[in-house]
């Protein structure tokens, strides 16, 4: 299914980190780029958005800074607004006005603070709720919620299978990849 070349002419970016997943891509034949911004600074963000030219997918990794504010309640707002203000930066400067694309929210592992949870389940919601108001720009957006034991390149290699055509049939779940469970 991860064949080389599958993301050919398919620019996916990131935004806080996400290094791993760009890096899949990248091997899958993906141009990548990065949001140059502080993700909590909403005018560096639309603009560091209006030069990013077309891009497919969009990947926010809310778990750095989550985890860089120490994993609380201040990290569980850093997280989900530097997603936020990612996420509409790039709708409203490239997706909006063209054909559309897809939104991949990544939460944190549940051991990186005593709100993962938190953040995970309002990533999760936000990816729902954007699925049906963004749904008339072409705008898919799904979670990935990775467990303790999830390696990064398994993250990425599922991030990488969204950001490719068979992606295209899913918005507005939750992939939870915690041992035991499915995802939704």
């Amino acid at each position: 299914m991860l064949r080389a070349g599958l993301l050919e002419g398919t620019v996916v970016a990131t935004a806080g980190g996400a290094e791993h997943v760009a890096a899949a891509c990248a091997d899958l034949g993906a141009r990548t780029v990065a949001v140059e911004a502080d993700l909590l600074d909403e005018q560096a963000v639309t603009a560091a958005a209006a030069g990013l030219g077309p891009v497919g997918t969009l990947v926010c990794d809310a778990a750095p800074a989550f985890v860089a504010s120490g994993g609380g309640v201040e990290g569980l707002t850093v997280g989900l607004e530097g997603a936020w203000n990612a996420a509409r930066a790039v709708a409203n400067a490239v997706w909006r006005p063209g054909e559309g694309g897809k939104l991949v929210l990544v939460g944190p592992r549940p051991r990186d603070g005593a709100h993962a949870a938190a953040l995970g389940a309002a990533l999760e919601n936000t990816a729902r709720t954007l699925s049906i108001e963004w749904a008339r720009y072409t705008i898919r957006s799904t979670a990935v919620l990775p467990g303790d034991a999830t390696p990064d390149d398994e993250v990425a290699l599922l991030i990488a299978y969204l950001a490719s055509p068979a992606g295209d049939y899913f918005s507005g779940c939750a992939f939870s990849l915690s041992a035991g469970t499915a995802a939704r």
